[in-house]
C-alpha cells in the first residue's frame, strides 16, 4: 500500500510541470501579442510608401493571429491524442502550415525590403525566430517534449512488432530435412520482411528534421540586430529577449543561458536613455514583469539551482554599463532607480 507522502508526491509534480508550461505558454502569448500590435502599426504606417511591403505584412499578420487561436487550442489539448485523427492531428498540422506560409512570406518577401526600415527590420527577423521555434516545439526530429506530432503508429501493434523483431534477432535453426526442396538459411520466412520506420504524420507538409540549429541561428540573429538598432527599453527588443529566453530554457534546457539573458534584458532597460510615450511604456513594462520571472525560473527558493546545468558550470553575469544605478543582493535593479536614471521601467 502507498504511503500518504508518495501519493502526495506522485500529485506534485504533475502539477509542477504543469505549471511550468503554463508560464511557458504565457510568455510565448505576451510576445505574440505585442509582435502583432507592432505589425499591424507598421502595416498601417507604410501603406503609402510600400504598398506592396504592407500587403504582406497584413498577411502575416493575419496567420499569426490564426495561429496564436490554434496555439491556444493546442495548449489547451495539453496531449496529443493519437486516437482521434481528424480533430487533434489536423489541429498540429495547421500549426504547422501556418508557420510554413508564414516562413515564406517573412523570407521571400519581408526581409529582402526592411534594409530601410530599422524597426521593422528587427520584427522581421524576430518572426523568423518565432516560425521556427514553433517548428521545434511541435515537428522536430527528434522531438523536445510530448507536444510534437508522433507518427502513426497503432498501439495494437506494439506486441507484433516486438515478436518480429524478437524473430528476425534469432538465429535460424537448421532442420534436416529429407527430399525436401532446398532451404535458404538466410532469409526470412515469408512476411517477416523488415519493416520500415513509419514517418511523422506532418512530413508531407514539413520534412521531420532537426530545427534547433536553424531557430537558434535565427534567434542569435535576431538578438543581435536589436542589440544593435533599437535601445534597450523599446518593446521589440524585449520581446525578441523574452521569447529567445524562453526557447534557450524549454527547447534548448539551459537555465543559466536563459536567466542570464533575461538579467541582462533587464539591465539594458535601465541603462537605455531613449524615450517612449505611454503605449510603449506600458507594453515594455508588461514584458520586463515576464523577464523578471524568467530570471528567476528554475531556481530554489534559496536562489540555487535544483538541478545540475546542462553544460555543467554556471555562467558569471557580466557587469552592468550604467554607474548610477544601486543594485540589491542578488544583482537586480531595485524596483525605483536612482534620480539620475532616464526613461526608468
Amino acid at each position: 500500500m502507498e504511503s500518504p507522502a508518495s501519493a502526495s508526491h506522485e500529485l506534485i509534480l504533475p502539477l509542477r510541470h504543469q505549471a511550468l508550461e503554463d508560464f511557458f505558454f504565457t510568455v510565448l502569448m505576451a510576445t505574440f501579442d505585442v509582435d502583432q500590435k507592432f505589425l499591424g502599426q507598421f502595416a498601417k504606417n507604410i501603406g503609402s510608401d510600400n504598398p506592396f511591403l504592407s500587403s504582406v505584412l497584413y498577411k502575416v499578420l493575419g496567420l499569426s493571429v490564426l495561429l496564436t487561436k490554434k496555439l491556444v487550442r493546442a495548449r489547451k489539448l495539453r496531449r496529443l491524442d493519437t486516437t482521434r485523427d481528424t480533430k487533434s492531428l489536423q489541429l498540429y498540422h495547421h500549426i504547422i502550415w501556418l508557420s510554413r506560409e508564414g516562413l515564406v512570406l517573412v523570407e521571400q518577401y519581408i526581409l529582402r525590403m526592411v534594409a530601410d526600415y530599422v524597426e521593422l527590420k528587427v520584427l522581421a527577423y524576430k518572426l523568423r525566430a518565432s516560425f521556427y521555434h514553433n517548428f521545434v516545439l511541435y515537428h522536430n526530429q527528434p522531438s523536445i517534449n510530448r507536444t510534437a506530432i508522433p507518427s502513426y503508429t497503432a498501439p495494437s501493434n506494439k506486441g507484433k512488432a516486438t515478436e518480429r523483431s524478437s524473430l528476425r534477432s534469432s538465429p535460424v535453426l537448421e532442420i534436416p530435412m529429407e527430399g525436401g526442396p532446398v532451404r535458404n538459411p538466410s532469409s526470412l520466412p515469408p512476411g517477416l520482411t523488415p519493416i520500415s520506420i513509419p514517418k511523422p504524420s506532418a512530413s508531407f507538409l514539413l520534412p521531420a528534421i532537426d530545427y534547433i540549429p536553424a531557430a537558434s541561428s535565427c534567434f542569435t540573429m535576431a538578438a543581435a540586430l536589436a542589440d544593435e538598432l533599437i535601445p534597450g527599453s523599446h518593446p521589440l527588443r524585449l520581446s525578441v529577449k523574452l521569447e529567445y529566453a524562453a526557447y534557450l530554457y524549454d527547447c534548448l534546457h539551459d537555465g543559466d543561458a536563459s536567466r542570464n539573458l533575461a538579467r541582462q534584458s533587464i539591465r539594458d532597460v535601465y541603462d537605455a536613455e531613449a524615450g517612449m510615450d505611454d503605449d510603449m511604456f506600458e507594453d515594455a513594462a508588461f514584458l520586463v514583469g515576464y523577464l523578471g520571472k524568467m530570471m528567476k525560473r528554475g531556481l530554489s527558493s534559496s536562489g540555487t539551482t535544483g538541478s545540475t546545468p546542462r553544460n555543467g558550470s554556471v555562467a558569471t553575469p557580466s557587469t552592468p554599463r550604467a554607474r548610477d544605478i544601486s543594485y540589491s543582493d542578488n544583482g537586480i535593479p531595485p524596483a525605483i532607480p536612482s534620480p539620475g536614471t532616464q526613461n526608468p521601467i
